[in-house]
């Protein structure tokens, strides 16, 4: 059982696979998203259904986390303009942590011991692709562009790229104001990439050694590891669709109240 163990690793999880090339190609973690979707698009409606006055189970711990996104998070940076772009922010966070918790269920594997020993491509931590954390980065990067310029019109929101400098200076700035805008965007894509990626690497490397010793000693050591490991894992995939949303907010709050 350890050695069947020892052979399932996390790092195919980040590998892109095609699961089918004609008409179009069909990865892993295209498959991945489109379950997350599905998921929350089932499991969100029934769970957020009133039976009574007050939610309770999954549902209430569901209404905690976005009411606390909206008033603590969201409203300190977008104050009366909250209610307007909460709702994005919402899936946004709730889309990430659901493709991140999808990404640390060996799903390959599972259908592997279902089939009999059948290999598969299913699965993967689609987060730990950077096409998909750099398209929701670019979402929103125009995201918070378009509110910018909804918010102030377009003449002031391009102002605001021009500060109070000597003129001499200020193409330089601008240039500047307009690189800064971009670096946003691939903050938000590599953040998110790095870490989901560098926690599948970790516990690959601790399951790999126990192929490369094959010891009761190194077996116990690096099961326990990797318990542990998945566990930070688990918070780091609530963490890290915290931080997106959060640095989201910011760009955002920014992109509408410049003048603060």
């Amino acid at each position: 059982m350890v050695w069947m163990l020892a052979k399932v690793s996390p790092l195919d999880e980040v590998t892109t696979k095609a699961l089918f090339q004609h008409p179009f190609v069909f990865t892993n973690h295209m498959l991945m998203i489109t379950l997350g979707t599905i998921l929350l698009l089932i499991v969100m409606p029934l769970a957020l259904r009133r039976k009574g006055m007050v939610l309770s189970g999954f549902g209430n711990a569901i209404e905690a986390i976005c009411l606390y996104l909206r008033e603590e998070v969201v409203r300190p940076f977008l104050h009366d303009k909250t209610d307007k772009y909460i709702g994005y922010l919402w899936t946004m966070f709730y889309f990430i942590l659901t493709l991140n918790l999808l990404g640390m269920i060996p799903l390959n594997r599972i259908v592997w011991m279902v089939t009999g020993g059948k290999e598969n491509h299913l699965g993967g931590a689609a987060t730990a692709n950077i096409y998909v954390t750099g398209t929701l980065a670019m979402v929103a990067f125009f995201l918070f562009h378009v509110a910018g310029i909804v918010e102030n019109g377009l003449v002031h929101y391009i102002k605001t790229f021009c500060p109070k400098v000597p003129w001499p200076m200020m193409p330089f700035m601008f240039f500047m104001e307009v690189v800064s805008s971009f670096v946003r965007m691939f903050s938000l894509a590599i953040r998110l990439f790095a870490n989901i990626l560098a926690g599948h690497v970790l516990l690959g490397t601790l399951i790999l050694l126990i192929t490369i010793y094959q010891n009761a000693f190194v077996a116990t050591a690096s099961t326990l590891f990797v318990v542990a490991m998945s566990l930070m894992e688990l918070f780091v995939a609530f963490l890290q669709a915290y931080i997106f949303t959060f640095l989201t907010t910011i760009f955002i709050g920014l992109a509408v109240n410049p003048d603060h």
